[in-house]
């Protein structure tokens, strides 16, 4: 738990990706619980807010965890294709061309 709690930031990356068991689940809320005032959290998601019950499968420690989260803090949220997306587009578009030719 020190390894988390230490840094000036931690970086939580696609978070929702899979569901969290709920051991997990506890362990995160624990890692923001104590980061709170404390240290700067980035989080990446690709689900919105109102299903983070479905990712911990607990209502109750989703509202918690967001409670913690959202207070204090920026959300931005960006729309579009992802970079991965973009960038296999434009080399199958560019391989598309160069068969052309």
């Amino acid at each position: 738990m020190r390894f988390y709690c230490g840094p000036a930031l931690l970086v939580i990356d696609e978070l929702g990706y899979l569901p969290l068991q709920a051991e997990g689940a506890a362990a995160l809320f624990e890692v923001v619980q104590r980061r709170y005032l404390k240290g700067s959290i980035v989080l990446t998601t690709n689900r919105g807010i109102p299903s983070w019950g479905e990712i911990f499968d607990d209502p109750m420690i989703a509202a918690a965890m967001l409670d913690r989260l959202l207070h204090r803090s920026v959300v931005l949220q960006i729309e579009g294709e992802s970079y991965r997306m973009r960038a296999h587009r434009a080399r199958s578009e560019a391989l598309r061309a160069a068969s052309r030719r």
